[in-house]
């Protein structure tokens, strides 16, 4: 048995909303089969079982986990049904600060949500299944997850999420529907700054710094910074403009530590067609236009996550209709797609996930170096 073991002992204290009754087999070490599985892109836990019950992998279990038998697919789906999802999110909250040494200051973390587009067909939801991810922008590792009521929507969710983080010294960017003083004042509270697009949700806000920002003589006045891109016949010039001096914005006092607004323009050419947008912000940190485009682009990463979910994974056809269940395997997925993205960040790889991942599939020693090299 080597260090690898270290990935059954993050999820040995996953709590259990019943008591387990299973005689040979742990919650840590289910769940430890379980990822193991998705890191080499099996899509469900069908094919994990199988995969688990050949013989190269038992032997490959009991060698680097000191899991000497495994539960028959049966048993994986009743285990999966009784973990506690809160308490597994706070499980992969401890592992992934336990390789992040200096924790997440200074970084920028990203909020959105994703629907199970599956679950919307299954008579048992009220509605389709709903979970907001807080996402490390820089290292495309996700943090933490949490299920939006049935009742509400997803605003409330991520305040609660906040509520559980340690996000102290972040920058936090989330799409215009969070652009709330609740939300804002909760960030500052919580010793982080913000970042919000402002739309139609704050339209006196929007249409305030719009009026600046379209004003051709006070734009001299503004820090400015350009990008521009072309990948694939696709070009994109991107222009940011910030403004310190807003003592002459309306309402300005009621949003917590306001300190600058900004704008980006995106002018895309693509195919012989022409697209033009603007984009308004407000932040309690002072930042340069350079920033701006920085911090704004660092929103979009998490979009790049929920798309890994659905295309390595399937997710939006999985077809389980136990909430418990749909909230396992969504935070196993995301731990998966964090010790890969580690990977690839420690090792310099430049193979896509599905290299590495069929790798994994194919070659047990793989699997192991990609546990091992996830350590920063």
């Amino acid at each position: 048995m080597d260090k690898t073991l270290g990935i059954t002992k993050h999820f040995s204290n996953v709590k259990t909303t019943k008591e387990h009754i299973g005689y040979f087999f742990s919650v840590g070490e289910a769940l430890t089969v379980v990822i193991l599985g998705s890191l080499c892109g099996l899509k469900n836990v069908s094919q994990i079982s199988q995969w688990a019950e050949s013989e190269h992998i038992r032997l490959f279990l009991a060698k680097h986990f000191g899991i000497e038998k495994v539960p028959c697919y049966y048993w994986f789906l009743c285990l999966l049904k009784i973990i506690d999802p809160k308490s597994l999110n706070q499980c992969l909250m401890n592992w992934v600060q336990s390789f992040l040494p200096n924790g997440v200051n200074g970084l920028t973390i990203s909020f959105d949500g994703k629907t199970i587009r599956s679950t919307g067909k299954m008579d048992k939801y009220e509605k389709p299944m709903h979970i907001v991810s807080a996402h490390i922008a820089e290292l495309g590792i996700t943090l933490a997850s949490h299920k939006v009521d049935s009742r509400t929507n997803e605003i409330p969710a991520v305040r609660e999420l906040l509520e559980m983080l340690d996000v102290s010294g972040c920058m936090i960017v989330a799409d215009a529907m969070h652009c709330q003083k609740e939300t804002v004042a909760l960030i500052v509270d919580k010793d982080a700054d913000y970042l919000m697009c402002a739309k139609d949700n704050q339209t006196s806000l929007k249409r305030d710094i719009e009026d600046y920002v379209q004003d051709k003589d006070l734009q001299e006045s503004m820090d400015k910074a350009r990008t521009y891109e072309q990948n694939s016949g696709r070009i994109e010039l991107r222009r940011a403009f910030v403004c310190y001096d807003i003592d002459w914005l309306h309402d300005k006092s009621e949003w917590k530590n306001l300190t600058c607004i900004g704008a980006i323009n995106r002018q895309t050419i693509y195919k012989g067609k022409t697209t033009n947008e603007w984009h308004y912000y407000i932040s309690s940190r002072k930042l340069t236009a350079q920033e701006l485009l920085y911090h704004a682009r660092m929103e979009w990463s998490i979009e790049s996550m929920h798309w890994l979910l659905d295309v390595h994974f399937s997710e939006d056809f999985c077809r389980i209709e136990d909430e418990v269940t749909q909230q396992v395997l969504n935070n196993v997925r995301k731990i998966a797609l964090n010790h890969l993205k580690a990977y690839k960040k420690n090792t310099g790889s430049k193979l896509p996930l599905s290299k590495i991942m069929f790798g994994c599939l194919l070659d047990c020693e793989k699997l192991v170096r990609v546990l091992e090299n996830t350590r920063s």
